[in-house]
């Protein structure tokens, strides 16, 4: 990630580390509240059925009701965990969905002090941590989701801190220490794994890292990383085979089947392998060229076997995770003929942050020549895995369906907010790069390595762009009208007929808190129920029962 060794670390008095715990704190604060201003109209979940998969999951964990979900694909239990509190506190769902908003931005402003401390174990100068850290925090893959009850608000941070205790282990020291940082690492991992399917490719980066270094390591602090991984791993295994059983007991969504014709077929490897290229491409672009200078940053240091081993490995890591993410998560995805199919964002959001604090270090740390080839090399990047991507989706990009929620990063850099404009989005992504890397350049001397000035102007171009990234996130007020989801009455019973949309009966297991939704097919309800949904053109209701809302293909009928 460097191309010159940093300076040697200055003591620190208790004083000074003091004042950095308090500014730690503050910058964590003002960064949740930034986080609360631009989510305080988040009210109810709107990304479905994601977040409704999540809470329900949180929900049941809690002792509450639970729902029919099979066919659905499965939320993993990993993120639902922290969540549990929330139900505990209150069965209200719109107060339950706002805390669970407010748990995200303190989650993701956690970023902060994570980042910050990653940064001074890659000896970077306390007073550029604390700024690179804190502008870094403002990135859109941990301001976008964190104001979602989905897993991506905390995943970025388990990465951070994860590459942190992979460092503390591999670093050397006291033998300890090492294993502690053993422990975090592979329990990190296994957290997750428990978490999303993106985590399997963590915790196995983490055991390759742990075997492949079995003779550097002591042998205690390798058997605490494998233990901790394998049972973590195991008890995270059990956890969601206890919710798939009782949200899932149709099976959930299996693709297994789908992933097994990709692997081994030669359009499935075509389909892959340019999904993952899509993938990078939004890496690239979505971190303004940060994350492909850190790519190239990385692949330099891999390449200098005389790079201290710490930092080699956490390149190594990050760059096996990122790739096994993006090929993995591509080859399981089926076509659902959207846009997203072939640039998407969201997979690699995780490790977007980590990436960003890479293309950072390379840009304050690495001498100017080196800095102008990572920047070609990124650029470079960005164009060939933009080609990749137009090349093989062809017209699909325009023909296909285009989710805004997709694209944050590409609808700010394009201001296009119903297309997918690849050409427009990477040259605003380069020009965005060209200007970070000018700031590294015209701030630091023709000879010895950076120290303070190229922090503050790189920094400061990054800050920047994330204010105006932060104006464009900036929400407007919600048009006020009815609401478009049927409203049940407890505490009766509640039947969805199996006709009705998912979008329908899929955020409504969530309203209905008292009791879990029930399914049932043909015109009669079955005995016992109070109020029945079905769809709009069913006609009208057996004898007994009377209508009490029509809306958006849905029908109430209610005898309660």
């Amino acid at each position: 990630m460097v191309d010159t060794p940093a300076p040697p670390v200055r003591g620190r008095s208790g004083a000074a580390g003091a004042r950095v715990w308090w500014l730690l704190a503050a910058g964590w604060l003002a960064q949740v509240a930034l986080r609360l201003w631009l989510n305080r109209y988040h009210t109810m979940p709107v990304a479905n059925p994601d977040e409704t998969g999540y809470l329900l999951a949180a929900r049941w964990l809690a002792g509450g009701a639970g729902a029919d979900l099979s066919g659905s694909t499965f939320y993993q239990a990993g993120y639902a965990l922290l969540l549990v509190p929330i139900f505990w506190l209150t069965s209200d769902p719109a107060l339950a969905y706002r805390l669970a908003v407010g748990a995200g931005a303190m989650a993701a402003a956690s970023a902060y002090p994570a980042a910050y401390v990653l940064l001074r174990r890659l000896r970077l100068d306390r007073r550029a941590a604390l700024v690179a850290a804190f502008v870094a925090g403002l990135s859109p893959a941990l301001l976008v989701f964190s104001g979602f009850a989905l897993a991506d608000a905390i995943l970025p941070v388990v990465v951070l801190a994860w590459l942190t205790a992979l460092h503390d282990l591999v670093a050397g020291g006291a033998e300890r220490r090492r294993v502690v940082a053993g422990v975090v690492a592979g329990g990190l991992g296994a957290y997750a794994m428990a978490t999303h399917l993106r985590g399997t490719v963590i915790v196995a980066v983490c055991l390759l890292v742990a075997v492949a270094l079995w003779r550097r390591l002591p042998r205690a602090a390798l058997i605490a990383t494998l233990a901790s991984a394998v049972a973590g791993a195991v008890a995270g295994d059990a956890l969601n085979a206890a919710l798939r059983a009782a949200l899932y007991p149709g099976g959930p969504r299996d693709l297994s089947a789908l992933l097994v014709e990709r692997l081994t077929s030669v359009d499935g490897q075509a389909w892959a392998l340019s999904g993952a290229a899509g993938q990078l491409w939004y890496l690239v672009t979505g971190t303004w060229g940060l994350a492909g200078v850190g790519l190239a940053g990385a692949a330099a240091l891999l390449a200098r076997r005389s790079a201290p081993l710490a930092p080699r490995v956490l390149a190594g890591a990050l760059l096996a995770a990122t790739l096994g993410i993006a090929y993995a998560s591509s080859a399981a995805l089926p076509d659902e003929h959207r846009v997203g199919n072939f640039a998407y964002g969201r997979y690699l959001s995780c490790v977007a942050v980590a990436w960003t604090l890479a293309g950072l270090l390379t840009l304050l740390r690495a001498r100017r020549l080196a800095v102008a080839r990572c920047a070609l090399a990124a650029a470079g990047l960005l164009a060939v895995t933009g080609g990749v991507t137009a090349w093989y989706a062809g017209d699909r990009l325009h023909r296909h369906a285009f989710i805004a929620f997709d694209f944050p990063e590409v609808i700010f850099l394009t201001r296009t907010f119903d297309a997918l404009d690849l050409v427009t989005a990477s040259l605003s992504a380069l020009a965005l790069l060209a200007c970070l890397t000018a700031a590294a350049l015209l701030a630091r001397p023709a000879t010895a390595t950076p120290a303070g000035r190229p922090a503050t102007a790189v920094v400061g171009v990054l800050a920047l762009i994330h204010l105006a990234f932060i104006a464009h996130l900036a929400p407007s007020p919600p048009a006020a009208g009815p609401d478009w989801l049927p409203a049940p009455a407890p505490p009766g019973r509640v039947a969805v007929e199996a006709g009705v949309r998912w979008n329908v009966w899929v955020p409504l297991s969530y309203r209905v808190w008292w009791t879990g939704i029930e399914r049932f097919h043909g015109t009669t309800p079955p005995e016992g129920i109070c109020t029945a949904v079905v769809q709009e053109d069913a006609g009208p209701p057996p004898e007994g029962w009377t209508v009490t809302g029509a809306r958006h293909g849905w029908a109430t009928w209610s005898r309660c």
